[in-house]
């Protein structure tokens, strides 16, 4: 793989985080190359893996999944039988769409989505009787200030 990305990649990498249904010839439009110089370009960027898909997002809010929330979590203890079932909770549990492991006070966030507090609770009961913790706590967002899936590039 080549590791530096010129301007023209960037270019149309920065393109597609914003409309990755754009057609070849409009984006090569948008950024001044020939549409065989832009579909050979893209297709390296995949090949490459620096483009690993291309999804549609979806509005929370129209398909009733409205709230979202921060979960913290600390675990019990650190050993592999633990983290196994965290791991297998974590990909069996669709309303978690984020799970990272974290350095400092808290083991895990987790970012979730679901209709209402209700759902949040039905989500909770769910996720311990999975997995214990040792501490959860959630916070829900009251209001998106900026939510983007573009990296800065």
């Amino acid at each position: 793989m080549n590791d530096i990305l010129d301007e023209i990649d960037r270019k149309i990498l920065n393109k597609l985080q914003r409309d990755a249904s754009i057609s070849v010839e409009q984006l090569a439009d948008a950024i001044n190359l020939s549409r065989n110089t832009c579909w050979r370009r893209v297709k390296r960027l995949e090949s490459d893996g620096v483009i690993s898909k291309r999804i549609a997002l979806v509005d929370p809010d129209r398909v009733e999944l409205g709230l979202a929330v921060f979960v913290m979590i600390k675990a019990f203890g650190h050993n592999p039988d633990w983290l196994s079932k965290f791991k297998k909770a974590v990909s069996l549990m669709p309303e978690i769409i984020g799970a990272h492991r974290m350095s400092g006070d808290l083991d895990y966030v987790l970012r979730v989505r679901v209709k209402d507090v209700k759902a949040y609770d039905d989500f909770y009961q769910s996720l311990i009787a999975k997995v214990p913790v040792a501490d959860l706590s959630a916070s829900f967002v009251m209001e998106d200030l900026k939510d983007t899936t573009s990296l800065p590039i």
